[in-house]
Formats: C-alpha cells, sequence, structure tokens
C-alpha cells in the first residue's frame, strides 16, 4: 500500500494529526488539523511547530514549545504522552486540546521524529466547569456563601482520617447567634437573613486561610481548624467572640447589634468525629447556661474581658 492510502485514512479521522521529524518540523497535517486549527496544510508545512503556528501553552501560560515539548520528550525517551493544553488557533483565540504524541522508528527502531494527535477539549472542560459549578452549588451555603453542613461533614470525615492515620488533631468551634429568634420577631427575617451574612463574614474575616468555616444550620456555624492546637483554638475562639459583638448592621434610624455563643472542643486520639461535636456543643450549652454572649472551651470560659477567664470547676 502507498502513502496516499494511509493518508487517505487520516484525513478520515474527527481528531487532528500531524507529524514532526527530530527538528519539529511538520511533515504531515491532515484535514481535520486543517478544520481545529484554521491553518491549511501548505502554511504548515516544513516549519517548525514553534513558528507562530500551534505553540502550545500549559494553565499558567507557559510556552511548552520551549519547555515540557510533549513531542520533544516522546522523542527523547520514547514514551508516549498524553494532556491538555492550549492551542493556538489562526484566527488569534487559544483553543483548550486534548493531546496525544508518540515517537516514530524507522525499520532499525530508531526514533526518527513524532506524531500529535489533537482533539477539541472546549466539551470537555465545558463539562468539568459544570460539574464544578454543580459541586459548588451542592457544598455552598446558598444565602451566606460559606460550606454547608454536608461539606462540614465530608471535611470532619477527612479530619478524622488524619487523626487516626497520623496522629493530627483537629479543633471544632460552633457558634450560635444569641437571641436570634428575637431578632427575626423584632427586625423580621430580612433583617434576620443579613445577620446570618454579616456574622458568617466576619468568621471568614476572622479565620487562617487553612481553617473552614461552614452554617451547620439555621443560626449556627462551625469552624474546622485543621491541625489544632489548644492555643490556636482558644484564640480563634476568643476573636470570633469579640468581632461578632463588634458587628452591626446600619439601619436608617439605629444600628443593630448581635452577638453569639461560643463553644469549642479538639480532638484527641482515639476521639470521633461525634464525640468532639458532642464536646464543642456541651461547651456552647454551657455558654447559654451562663448568659451567652461568651466562648467555652476546655472547661474555661472567656468572656468579653480580655482581663477575666474563668475556669470551671
Amino acid at each position: 500500500m502507498d502513502q496516499s492510502f494511509y493518508e487517505k485514512i487520516l484525513d478520515a479521522m474527527t481528531d487532528g494529526v500531524y507529524f514532526v521529524n527530530r527538528k519539529r518540523q511538520i511533515l504531515y497535517w491532515n484535514k481535520a488539523a486543517e478544520e481545529l486549527s484554521g491553518y491549511k496544510a501548505d502554511e504548515v508545512l516544513g516549519k517548525c511547530c514553534a513558528e507562530n503556528t500551534l505553540q502550545h501553552v500549559d494553565d499558567a501560560g507557559t510556552h511548552l514549545c520551549f519547555k515540557g515539548c510533549p513531542l520533544s520528550a516522546s522523542m527523547r525517551d520514547g514514551e508516549p504522552r498524553e494532556t491538555h493544553v492550549y492551542m493556538h488557533h489562526k484566527s488569534g483565540f487559544r483553543m483548550p486540546v486534548h493531546i496525544r504524541s508518540f515517537p516514530t522508528h524507522d525499520e532499525n527502531g530508531r526514533v526518527t521524529g513524532a506524531v500529535e494527535i489533537f482533539k477539541d477539549d472546549r466539551q470537555h472542560r465545558a463539562m468539568i466547569s459544570e460539574v464544578e459549578t454543580l459541586r459548588q452549588e451542592v457544598l455552598t451555603d446558598p444565602l451566606t456563601g460559606i460550606g454547608n453542613r454536608r461539606y462540614a461533614d465530608i471535611t470532619l470525615e477527612s479530619y478524622e482520617a488524619g487523626l487516626v492515620a497520623r496522629g493530627i488533631p483537629f479543633g471544632v468551634i460552633i457558634v450560635d447567634v444569641d437571641n436570634f429568634k428575637s431578632i427575626n420577631d423584632t427586625w423580621g427575617h430580612k433583617l434576620g437573613d443579613r445577620v446570618i451574612k454579616t456574622v458568617a463574614q466576619t468568621l471568614l474575616s476572622a479565620l487562617r486561610p487553612r481553617d473552614i468555616a461552614c452554617r451547620w444550620g439555621g443560626d449556627e456555624y462551625v469552624i474546622l481548624i485543621p491541625e489544632a492546637t489548644k492555643e490556636g483554638v482558644s484564640v480563634i475562639g476568643r476573636r470570633l467572640l469579640h468581632l461578632i459583638k463588634e458587628s452591626w448592621i446600619e439601619l436608617e434610624t439605629e444600628a443593630v447589634t448581635f452577638s453569639a455563643s461560643i463553644g469549642g472542643a479538639l480532638a484527641q486520639p482515639g476521639d470521633t468525629v461525634a464525640f468532639v461535636m458532642e464536646q464543642a456543643d456541651q461547651q456552647l450549652y454551657r455558654c447559654k447556661e451562663d448568659g451567652r454572649n461568651c466562648f467555652y472551651f476546655n472547661g474555661s470560659k472567656y468572656d468579653l474581658n480580655p482581663r477575666i477567664v474563668l475556669t470551671a470547676c
């Protein structure tokens, strides 16, 4: 069978196909490559693929022709490659493509060049984006934009696994808005929603980048602290207590203030998520019994006077 037979087969493919020699000069360019790239065969044959043609870049914008070229790598070690890149279209835009590269050999087994097969990856990228959007919707509280209870549960499971496997402790802080029913009854549910969102934003601003704030339900939130220490949980809990109390919502005639009761717990080796959550909830209950607007952790009460720390008997 002559070369034209194989070219007819390659031209019938829906994926773009091109061959290069060891210098990465393009030797063959099929019909699908023309359609996908916008470049006709006579515009690219004999040229190096890096010469103002495809110029693949990755997600970081790195020009792979000069660093990390899949074709060069396949020719160098004889191994196939598969990756996602952005190809330069003749019209000027960058198009996501999925590429596969393979080395070509002569009759003696020596590498003579490489072949790249590429296809439009926009549908795949769109699907990934859609999946990510759905994931965000499933794991995000729609009112506040922070994680929801399901996200908190998933995170806690991973923390428990880390505690069991590697002894990595974690902390939990439960935050409950004081007298929230009274706020709703007095000012209405719209103002109540604003309070819920304001507290959520306050939590986010008070936490370290690796800490996680989730809405547990209603007017209750949970703070998840990875690689926690007793001092770390204490510092975060007290900070939240102060910042929430110092937040308010401006109305036309007055400002609406609010506070929170906060309970904390630190996981120890052998503890389960259920046990740690129960400990934090018990500390929160002590806050409510003790007049609210305070933070209980490890048997100690912290109120808004920084000089007073009452240790429970």
